[in-house]
């Protein structure tokens, strides 16, 4: 049996603001041979707005974002065996967690109307690979990949991010989750904790469960 073969079909990496989900995404994909999904963020056109302006900006912005996840996702719904495995750096749930973040109380309420409707549309993760990290990490590497509208990202915004994101996975059942502490764990430049992840998932994960190195 291949790597790919033991690992879940569809699995999603998850965390905050420049935690690493898609570098990771991609080195996984790239080692598995599986099929690479990008939320293309930079696709949406009123996200530099957002960091400008959030309280205008917020609803269009989620909207957008909601529209273009459910697209993405879709021709993954069918469980046929012939679909390729895919590793995907998003997981249509966030796009809701952000929304309360962002959207005012009736805004939410228009925005989780057409969220639920559009959920049944798209497939549920078989694995959650789900990364974090503190404040200053995210800072930091948000700071050294110099996106410019990211710029605007503060302190505050991603304290309350790591805390919707941490309430959010506490009470996520509806499919395993691998935590995995991203300011600890190097996995991309320590061949021996990529190692680790790869086999930890191969190994078959139930619940919830901690990438545990103990010569991290």
């Amino acid at each position: 049996m291949t790597e790919i073969e033991k690992m879940p079909r569809f699995i999603a990496v998850e965390g905050p603001i420049g935690v690493g989900k898609t570098s990771l995404t991609r080195r996984l994909a790239a080692h598995l041979g599986a099929e690479l999904l990008l939320e293309g963020a930079a696709d949406n056109p009123f996200l530099p707005q957002y960091y400008a302006d959030r309280s205008r900006y917020a609803l269009a912005t989620q909207l957008h974002f909601l529209c273009q996840r459910t697209r993405q996702l879709q021709p993954w719904s069918q469980t046929d065996l012939f679909v390729p495995a895919v590793i995907a750096d998003f997981m249509f749930d966030k796009d809701r967690l952000f929304a309360q973040i962002a959207l005012d109380d009736q805004e939410f309420a228009l925005y989780d109307e057409i969220f639920k409707r559009f959920a049944p549309q798209v497939p549920i993760p078989e694995l959650v690979i789900y990364l974090a990290a503190p404040v200053d990490v995210l800072l930091r590497r948000i700071e050294a990949r110099g996106i410019q509208y990211e710029r605007a990202i503060d302190a505050a915004y991603l304290e309350r991010l790591i805390h919707e994101y941490a309430r959010f996975f506490q009470h996520y059942q509806a499919a395993p989750v691998l935590i995995v502490d991203a300011a600890r764990l190097d996995l991309l430049s320590h061949p021996a904790h990529f190692g680790a992840l790869v086999a930890t998932v191969q190994a078959g994960i139930r619940g919830k469960q901690v990438l545990d190195i103990l010569d991290a």
